[in-house]
């Protein structure tokens, strides 16, 4: 369906429909008894001019839960490859659905995806379905994650379905309406390059370029151009992640979007004590998606892209290597680039210093070896706030502080402005892992979710220091150690 519904003035298309019918399948929407909803984002539908008053009747909970579908429309399961756990494996939607392409009156094309809205052809084993927790789950870190700067895909509703799906236990079923700038994968890719397909891999590349990155058509290697983009954008969001203590969890290749935005929130979490081997999946066991390793995960991933692009770069196979060896070389210098530049911010430092990287990994020793809590002590640090006692008299710790203050005192800035700097990049609140359990068990078990709108109020501005804000900032040394799970 191309242009607006009188009914409900949503403006959807579905352009990835002009793709090769391999790279989806069409269905019909597995129908839910009792759609409810939970959560509706109106600031997010109101910013993308959606119907908002529609959303809200019981004909837009239908909708949103997949039920009641504009002019016979069929959602699309997207097919996809990737490297899980550095195993490749072909792979596809096999619990969400393409719901169509909503477009701003700006020309803003973002897809709507339902998430848990049941089996597709990729299911597999699966039954398709999602339990209510974990999409409140991924509404609330996707919205935190929105709230401190860091593209994203975003959260437009929570829907419940009035059916139970069977985990461990019974639990009860909800749909997530997922917004994003596209659901294509570095795993997209992989899946057009496994097949062997020239023509197939260049219409797709051609159709993310036009989506996403246009004016790589004025170069002369439009394909080359792309890479490079993709790389940069990755690097970027990866020293995003690292610099507020992001952990996502699974950073297979086929939850690596080419748009630059965190996808899938399945088993992640915040840092709460520093810890570059902090682990938060029950399935990592051997610390592949750890923390510190991060970066070179998405180095390795980009590797990959690259690969699959090869047949795009060069019609000679040396020629391609050589040029995918060279974009791939350039992630490292860009991802330090941006993490060293994020770093000065959150210490202040407006000018750049020869030894700042040897600087900044000083006091992460310091945060490492006293387990200080990563959020909290740059906060401090912002606001002027002594450490723990312990560390204030730690010698290292004590001539660090002083070449710091030395630093700041003589950048040609007044002290306010480096402190206004530090208030605005170390965040008050996040969407810290304890508080979360807090939160979803309300929710979830009690059926209040007085305490989620008063947590998401809190993350949409997480920079500034209310009361509303400070109950969700404390740390309890009892809590064990936070493990999620796959699915969630």
């Amino acid at each position: 369906m191309n242009g607006s519904n009188n009914e409900t003035s949503w403006n959807l298309t579905n352009s990835y429909e002009q793709l090769p019918k391999v790279f989806y399948s069409k269905q019909s929407f597995n129908e839910v008894p009792n759609p409810e909803v939970v959560m509706l984002n109106d600031p997010l539908a109101e910013r993308l001019v959606m119907p908002l008053d529609f959303l809200k009747t019981k004909e837009g909970h239908e909708l949103l839960a997949g039920n009641q579908l504009q002019d016979g429309r069929e959602g699309l399961a997207q097919a996809y490859a990737g490297h899980q756990f550095g195993h490749f494996t072909m792979l596809g939607d096999g619990r969400a659905l393409l719901l169509g392409e909503h477009v701003t009156p700006q020309g803003e094309r973002v897809d709507i995806q339902l998430k848990g809205s049941g089996r597709t052809v990729f299911s597999r084993g699966g039954d398709g379905r999602a339990a209510l927790g974990p999409m409140l789950r991924e509404y609330i870190m996707s919205e935190g994650m929105h709230g401190l700067g860091i593209p994203t895909t975003r959260s437009l509703a929570v829907i419940k379905t009035g059916q139970y799906v069977r985990r461990e236990e019974r639990l009860p079923g909800a749909v997530l309406t997922r917004i994003a700038k596209s659901h294509i994968r570095v795993g997209t890719f992989q899946f057009a390059a496994a097949r062997g397909e020239v023509d197939d891999l260049k219409a797709l590349a051609d159709y993310a370029i036009e989506r996403h990155e246009p004016d790589a058509k004025e170069d002369q290697n439009k394909y080359l151009s792309f890479l490079y983009r993709v790389i940069e954008k990755q690097a970027q969001l990866i020293a995003q992640w690292q610099l507020i203590g992001f952990v996502h969890g699974v950073m297979n290749t086929d939850n690596m979007a080419i748009s630059g935005e965190t996808i899938d929130y399945g088993p992640c979490a915040f840092l709460d004590t520093y810890d570059p081997s902090a682990v938060f999946s029950s399935i990592d066991t051997q610390g592949r998606y750890a923390y510190g390793n991060q970066p070179y995960s998405a180095n390795w991933n980009v590797a990959r892209f690259a690969e699959a692009l090869l047949p795009l770069l060069s019609e000679e196979q040396e020629q391609a290597v050589a040029l995918a060896q060279r974009a791939i070389e350039a992630f490292t210098p860009l991802y330090k680039q941006y993490w060293l530049e994020g770093m000065r911010k959150k210490l202040g430092l407006l000018q750049e210093g020869e030894e700042d990287e040897t600087f900044v990994n000083q006091l992460l020793a310091i945060m490492s070896e006293y387990k200080l809590d990563y959020t909290n002590t740059f906060r401090q640090l912002s606001t002027g706030e002594r450490l723990a006692s312990t560390v204030e008299d730690d010698v290292d710790y004590q001539e660090w502080k002083k070449e710091w203050q030395r630093r700041l005192d003589e950048q040609p800035f007044k002290r306010e402005e480096a402190v206004q700097t530090m208030l605005a990049t170390n965040p008050y609140v996040i969407p810290r892992n304890e508080h979360m359990e807090r939160v979803l068990n309300a929710a979830v078990e009690k059926n209040d979710d007085t305490l989620l709108k008063k947590f998401l109020s809190a993350l949409s501005n997480p920079f500034t220091e209310t009361d509303e804000g400070k109950e969700f900032t404390t740390v309890s040394t009892s809590v064990k150690p936070y493990i999620t799970y796959c699915g969630t």
